[in-house]
């Protein structure tokens, strides 16, 4: 057997132990990925509190049992923000902090998992919390956030479509139109054809409103 041969066996016997613990958290993580997309986009109003709670706590279950991976850390942060958006005034701020201790947790894993997405989402509570009683509103720290989430993925539909909204929240709709322009024609995700197809239609009506006031 040469020595070439030899190495990449060695290498195989490393990697496949790995290899079979890595499959069961991406298949976990890809089935909070699709329960979410069809709460967010497909359930009826009435039902999507119940289903967001029943989410987060099948995806705080997988970040528990699984501490060293960040993705289902930043499922379990995006989960809990939807479930913020679903609670009142009084309770929405226990979720939203909730949502940004896992976030950051994640990126102190691994910040690029997921195409940077955790930096995203931070961003995104970072512009769009309450000052009051949530207390973490931070427009400079948003859009920090956001840039990051654009350098690890440039042509991301999530990436341009958080910052064309946020260039929007700043007044700023000529800068935005690039990165809604983006979003629209972001390519699609294995896997993720309700998430597209949604978000893409939400960037298409923000870039609609972008025009409008960038031709003012």
């Amino acid at each position: 057997m040469s020595t070439r041969t030899l190495l990449a066996l060695l290498a195989a016997v490393l990697i496949l132990p790995f290899a079979a613990r890595a499959a069961p958290v991406d298949d976990a993580v890809a089935e909070v990925e699709h329960d979410w997309e069809v709460i967010e986009y497909q359930t009826p109003t009435r039902e999507r509190e119940a289903r967001f709670e029943a989410l987060w706590a099948k995806a705080h279950r997988y970040s528990e049992a699984n501490p060293e991976r960040s993705e289902p850390l930043v499922w379990e942060g995006i989960v809990a923000t939807s479930v913020a958006g679903e609670k009142s005034f009084l309770v929405a701020p226990i979720w939203l902090k909730r949502a940004r201790a896992v976030l950051e947790q994640a990126l102190k894993i691994d910040p690029d998992a997921l195409d940077g997405l955790a930096f995203e989402q931070l961003g995104v509570l970072y512009y769009k919390a309450w000052r009051w009683p949530v207390g973490f509103w931070d427009e400079a720290k948003a859009g920090e956030l956001l840039q990051r989430g654009l350098a690890i993925n440039p042509k991301g539909l999530d990436a341009n479509f958080f910052y064309g909204e946020f260039m929007l929240e700043q007044r700023r709709p000529a800068e935005a139109l690039g990165y809604l322009e983006r979003a629209v024609a972001a390519p699609p995700r294995p896997g993720r054809q309700i998430s597209d197809s949604g978000r893409r239609e939400e960037a298409r009506q923000l870039l609609a409103r972008a025009r409008g006031l960038a031709s003012r």
